[in-house]
């Protein structure tokens, strides 16, 4: 299921795609708690106005991404955070499967000449650190060949930091989205308009 995260006012603002997974999904967070969410907060403080719409499904792969990549272009975004490869790293894919479909959705979206931030994440200890190094070098090697906008771990803000994941262990929480936001901003800000982004 699509949500979105649209303001009440500025339907005729640019349009910022968060297009993910679970994560982005809000997956276990009530209305208004994601991290696209947190994402439109802070963006409308800084004085960035866009529309972040919230293109998050949970339990969504890369091969999902590239099969939804069609209903990401009709909504005509500036800018797209990709936010996918957890579900694929979860559930032992092949890193180079991983890596092909990603590798669609930057060159379908570059090709639409769309403006696109990578956030890569990383895989639980019991993984085994072989398999781990290769699902994150498949961030590393896209957001290079692509020159994407890069984070290579959604979840950098996290150490050390109490009360940021869900019980479940994969998610975040309420204020882990609000830290998420905060990792992703500086990293966002260089491709988004300022002075000429504002509501008619």
């Amino acid at each position: 299921m699509l949500l979105l995260a649209v303001p009440a006012q500025g339907a005729d603002r640019p349009v910022l795609v968060c297009f993910g997974d679970s994560i982005t999904a809000g997956y276990g967070l009530q209305a208004g708690q994601g991290y696209a969410d947190a994402l439109q907060r802070d963006l409308d403080r800084q004085g960035y106005h866009y529309r972040v719409s919230n293109q998050g499904t949970s339990g969504a792969t890369t091969k999902d991404a590239v099969a939804g990549l069609h209903s990401i272009l009709l909504l005509h975004p500036e800018v797209v955070v990709v936010e996918f490869g957890g579900n694929d790293g979860l559930r032992g894919l092949p890193p180079d499967q991983t890596r092909r479909n990603l590798d669609q959705v930057l060159t379908t979206l570059e090709a639409a000449h769309i403006k696109v931030l990578l956030a890569g994440i990383t895989l639980p200890p019991n993984y085994g650190q072989d398999y781990i190094r290769q699902f994150e070098q498949v961030f590393r090697d896209l957001a290079a060949r692509h020159h994407a906008a890069f984070v290579p771990m959604i979840y950098k803000g996290f150490i050390n930091t109490p009360g940021v994941i869900q019980p479940d262990g994969i998610h975040p929480t309420a204020k882990g989205s609000e830290i998420i936001a905060d990792t992703l901003l500086p990293v966002l800000k260089p491709l988004l308009r300022k002075s000429e982004a504002k509501d008619k």
